[in-house]
């Protein structure tokens, strides 16, 4: 299956951040369906803020992706630091929060259940 960019809804733009989503990706064993995201953050986006209220105030889906352009650094729940460069794929277990370095876009894989509740948690932080 190929989705343009273009097909992907626009969930919420906010300076500094973009996050499109195209729900029915397919299935993964054991993971339901899952959902695709074009996503990108200007340099200096911090992601700490929108997760704030979840459990542990962090993420709560996993996601698998490619960073297309820029550098962000993860930090997980134990503080333990990963910089993701342009090019690089990634797979970020349940937890970590984001700080990009160089404006970046991604595309990000995702079980679907999981990711659209935090990304309507987080719409609701900035909504506020």
């Amino acid at each position: 299956m190929k989705i343009a960019k273009e097909k992907s809804v626009v969930k919420r733009e906010i300076t500094g951040a973009v996050i499109r989503q195209r729900t029915d990706c397919g299935d993964a064993n054991g993971l339901g369906k899952i959902s695709c995201e074009y996503f990108s953050r200007s340099a200096g986006v911090d992601t700490t803020p929108l997760f704030m209220g979840l459990e542990g105030n962090l993420c709560q889906c996993p996601h698998w992706g490619y960073l297309l352009s820029g550098q962000l650094t993860t930090t997980d729940a134990k503080g333990i630091q990963e910089i993701v460069n342009a090019n690089d794929l990634f797979y970020w277990q349940a937890g970590p929060h984001a700080k990009v370095h160089v404006c970046a876009a991604m595309v990000m894989f995702s079980p679907q259940p999981e990711r659209t509740y935090v990304i309507n948690h987080m719409i609701a932080n900035v909504n506020g």
